[in-house]
């Protein structure tokens, strides 16, 4: 299911061949076989899931007007109780809705460090060249890289938790330009997906690679989105820009 990055040899870079843009292709048995089966790993993970929107042409399947995140929300607004890691029932959504997308929870037991493509794709190397666990890692359209950690933990006093609003607002862009934090009250789009205009959310390293520790990632992210942020047309950064919409 993941992708050996460092099997890949030749003058193109290793990442290239996963950051083109590809026709999707018509679902067939065999893909709904292994969409199920990539579900079932990453609740195998402990990661847990709930059916999301689907696209119909460039528009969303609810029955929102003017959806601003088409394809990328959840169905229910009890998404964060819905969410699970039980077999049977993911089958069940699976089988029933072979159209739908599926998102993942944050802040339970992973979380995910959403960045830029071009910062991701900087920083997986520099990463896998140091020799450091990585973990799940996606690309999400033509534009984000998403980075899957453990969580932060369940600390005993619920004062502590960190809501991952907290990353994902103006003010603090300037310290950790273009990421996003998702964490507890959040959820991210789980590959595989797909999104209107012919994108999609496909692993480049998938479920069965264990969680590392945020820590371990941070440091190379924060760097890779500082030169991005530094290097980037700032008409084209979106200060203002928030993770997935917390209710539809």
């Amino acid at each position: 299911m993941g992708v050996d990055f460092g099997r890949y040899r030749g003058s193109e870079s290793k990442f290239s061949h996963w950051l083109r843009r590809r026709p999707r292709p018509q679902r067939n048995e065999g893909d709904e076989t292994a969409r199920e089966a990539l579900l079932l790993a990453v609740a195998q993970a402990g990661m847990p899931i709930a059916p999301a929107a689907h696209p119909v042409g460039y528009r969303c399947s609810c029955e929102r007007i003017g959806c601003p995140t088409p394809a990328r929300h959840p169905i229910s607004f009890a998404w964060q109780t819905q969410c699970t890691t039980d077999r049977a029932q993911i089958e069940r959504w699976a089988r029933s809705q072979p159209q739908a997308n599926f998102i993942t929870a944050t802040g339970m037991i992973h979380d995910v460090l959403d960045v830029p493509l071009a910062a991701g794709t900087q920083a997986l190397e520099r990463l896998l060249a140091a020799g450091v666990d990585v973990g799940p890692v996606a690309r999400s359209g033509e534009d984000r890289m998403l980075f899957f950690t453990a969580t932060r933990g369940t600390p005993e006093d619920e004062d502590e938790w960190w809501p991952c609003e907290l990353d994902c607002h103006p003010e603090t862009m300037d310290e950790h330009p273009g990421l996003r934090w998702h964490c507890r009250g959040s959820y991210v789009l789980l590959p595989p997906a797909e999104l209107p205009g012919e994108l999609d959310v496909q692993w480049l390293r998938g479920p069965e690679n264990p969680l590392p520790d945020p820590l371990t990632l941070l440091e190379t992210l924060t760097d890779a989105c500082a030169q991005y942020a530094d290097t980037a047309d700032q008409s084209d950064l979106d200060h203002d820009a928030v993770t997935w919409p917390l209710s539809r």
